[in-house]
This record gives structure tokens, sequence and C-alpha cells, in this order.
């Protein structure tokens, strides 16, 4: 039954861990929308 707040333990060790590659995808992703000029997001608007 513990399953949802282990989830939530390891989402939140995700955070705090910049090497974490999860992590650091959605900091891109973040960047990413921020800059139109960033020729990973072209296109994707």
């Amino acid at each position: 039954m513990n399953t949802q707040s282990q989830k939530n333990l390891n989402h939140h060790s995700n955070q705090l861990n910049p090497n974490n590659p999860a992590y650091q995808k959605a900091q891109d992703n973040r960047s990413n929308q921020l800059n139109p000029n960033n020729p990973k997001y072209q296109g994707k608007k």
C-alpha cells in the first residue's frame, strides 16, 4: 500500500538530484519552452 508514497519520495529525490536523467530532461523541456529560438523546441508550439 505504500507504492504511492514511495513514488512521491522517488519524485522528490529526483528533483533534488540534478544528475538524475529524468529530472534533467524535465529541466531541458522547461528551458526549451522558455526559449523559442531553441532548435529542439522548434515546431512544438
